[in-house]
């Protein structure tokens, strides 16, 4: 092996792993260089995979070839589905991983993957010519050169491990931190700043008192990540999770002692993610509130340590052990990790276009944690549309973007780049606006085209696929066309869910709008219904089109106008400073954010609807001038 390569991968966490499988796959030559080998798609905090909006992601990362689903679906220690009271906009698949079996799995396939060279080394610095990046700098290779370089460093940069009063440079999970690359990035006039994330304490399994506890089972439907999986992992062979509470005496010891908190004494200033805040943050800001929710979760299948998720904190270790023993079915537990705070250089996300790319700096794109991100499986979204768009650069392809009303990593891609982050991003289903569009269901048919037309999703894939969608299109038709054939059975069904029989004839559609009524009851009572054999995905994706036709065709209709705005492109050398008319907080905005559509620079904060309208003056001069 030289050390000249297409395309080089710095970090070896779920970003970088999308990323340097996607560019490999393609046939580019590509190095993941890593500091420790062993820790490749490592979960140093709670090792799960999915949950609100992030399952829906994983989806979204299998259907454009990428590997976090396949990998989850390997073997679960737990898979569930949340939400399922509620719409299909927010119903999610959520997976408790094995710690050990995750990150082998991966390196297995990383492995043996063709094109791809696994280094271990710590990159310094990187090597560039007039904003131009050209490969990196690292310790023990010297330098790298690549025609492209994608940052995935995640949390190492310039990291500072914290709890109480102490605080040392140190990386996640006792790993080294990554010193060097931010000063180089700094010095190429990428700007960067400090954002804070934690875990909590570890506890042995052995001295935990579950009797205490509410047990938490997953599901025994086939549930499964990847549209390619085609095993599943049955209820019995699952392990449980357990729901507690914080007591009283958890509440005073923590409101006795917030000075000898990181989060509290000064030590730490820098933001963490809103969305899992630790627990004396909890406590503070939701001062009325008696007990807080935490969960006890399995980090292995054939391990003691069990993750107390809910639990994060910057107590020093003394005082984390009291607080652990105030809680119900812990008063013995034994601590087998302490929790940590841990503090880390970012990069400022309006920086990057939609593609991912460091902008002003050619051949720089970055991916995950370090672009202000938090989460597995936001990272792995990232790290694969960078990996995709890089491939792009390199073969001469337009970018590749999705839309908001595409893909929740389009939801996420365009929160970064046009309203930046000021502390760790999270999806949620909330942030997205056409969510009703962006179900767990139809992740495949919003964008497995795409997976195909990059060469991430091979050709017998792509027909079963295909397949797919003609047996879900066949089904709704049979239920257009026909009409329910067993009377009497229909008339059971009928009376069983409160509704009087009929003599009357019913198209099976419209049985199966009805609330409480389902495919699975149905299609026995329809001749040619019953003859398709559609597996759980199938039925889903059927009953929802079905049952939500209406409003899907409303947010379908509702999204034109957005797209018409997206059309219209803005020149990326605009003059935004001068531009007469535009107030001064929208010139600065627009110039630091550069938007590449007028819908884009609709959506950037501080920008108003007056901007727009001279956005839209000045283009329409322009084409017709």
């Amino acid at each position: 092996m030289d050390n000249v390569f297409d395309v080089i991968v710095v970090g070896g966490g779920h970003a970088g792993v999308e990323a340097a499988r996607s560019t490999a796959l393609r046939g580019f030559k590509t190095a993941l260089i890593t500091l420790n080998g062993k820790m490749i798609a490592n979960m140093p905090c709670n090792p799960h995979i999915g949950g609100s909006a992030k399952g829906i992601v994983v989806r979204e990362i299998d259907a454009l070839g990428g590997l976090m689903g396949v990998a989850a679906d390997h073997r679960p220690l737990q898979m569930k589905m949340l939400n399922t009271g509620k719409g299909p906009g927010v119903q999610c698949l959520r997976s408790q991983q094995d710690k050990r079996g995750y990150p082998a799995f991966v390196q297995s396939l990383l492995s043996a993957l063709p094109n791809l060279f696994i280094i271990e080394d710590e990159v310094k610095a990187l090597s560039y010519v007039d904003k131009r990046v050209n490969g990196v700098f690292a310790s023990k290779s010297g330098l790298l050169q690549g025609k492209i370089v994608i940052l995935t460093t995640g949390t190492y940069l310039d990291s500072t491990i914290i709890s109480g009063t102490s605080a040392y440079p140190g990386g996640p999970d006792g790993e080294e931190s990554s010193i060097g690359l931010a000063a180089s990035l700094n010095a190429l006039g990428v700007k960067t700043f400090r954002l804070k994330t934690g875990t909590p304490p570890r506890l042995d399994k052995k001295t935990i008192d579950f009797s205490k506890a509410e047990i938490q089972i997953g599901s025994d439907e086939p549930l499964r990540f990847s549209y390619s999986t085609n095993h599943y992992t049955p209820l019995a062979e699952q392990l449980p999770c357990y729901l507690i509470y914080t007591t009283p005496a958890t509440i005073e010891l923590i409101k006795e002692n917030l000075d000898q908190s990181a989060l509290f004494n000064g030590l730490i200033n820098s933001s963490g993610p809103r969305y899992c805040p630790s627990i004396e943050s909890k406590v503070v800001r939701f001062a009325d509130k008696p007990r807080h929710q935490l969960f006890l979760e399995p980090e292995f299948a054939d391990g003691d340590s069990f993750y107390l998720q809910g639990f994060s904190t910057g107590m020093p270790h003394e005082l984390q052990e009291a607080m652990v023993h105030t809680l119900p079915g812990l008063e013995h537990a034994k601590l087998l990790k302490y929790a940590y705070q841990i503090e880390y250089e970012a990069l400022c996300p309006l920086q990057f276009d939609a593609t991912m790319k460091v902008k002003g700096v050619e051949g720089l794109y970055c991916a995950g944690q370090i672009c202000g991100t938090s989460g597995y499986e936001e990272a792995a979204g990232l790290g694969l549309m960078a990996g995709i768009n890089a491939g792009n650069e390199l073969l001469g392809l337009p970018k590749f973007i999705l839309s908001r009303e595409e893909a929740y990593i389009g939801v996420m891609i365009d929160d970064l780049v046009t309203k930046g982050a000021d502390e760790p991003y999270r999806l949620l289903t909330s942030r997205a606006e056409h969510r009703l569009l962006l179900r767990h269901d139809n992740a495949d048919a919003r964008l497995t085209e795409y997976g195909h037309r990059f060469g991430l999703i091979d050709e017998e894939r792509y027909q079963a696929y295909k397949r797919k969608m003609a047996r879900i299109d066949e089904a709704i038709a049979i239920l257009k066309e026909d009409l329910v054939d067993d009377r009497e059975g229909l008339n059971a069904y009928l009376i069983e869910n409160g509704f009087p029989a009929t003599n009357q004839g019913f198209h099976g559609i419209d049985i199966l709008k009805r609330p409480h009524f389902s495919f699975a009851r149905l299609a026995p009572l329809m001749t040619r219904l019953s003859c398709l054999a559609l597996d759980y995905d199938e039925v889903l994706s059927v009953e929802t089109k079905v049952k939500y036709e209406g409003y899907i065709a409303k947010e379908e209709a509702s999204i034109e106008s957005s797209r018409k705005k997206e059309s219209m492109v803005l020149s990326p050398s605009i003059d935004y400073l001068h531009m007469d008319g535009l107030r001064l907080e929208a010139r600065q905005k627009l110039d630091q954010v550069r938007p590449l559509s007028i819908g884009e620079a609709s959506r950037i904060p501080g920008v108003n609807p007056a901007d727009v309208a001279i956005l839209l003056l000045k283009l329409k001069e322009k084409n017709h001038g």
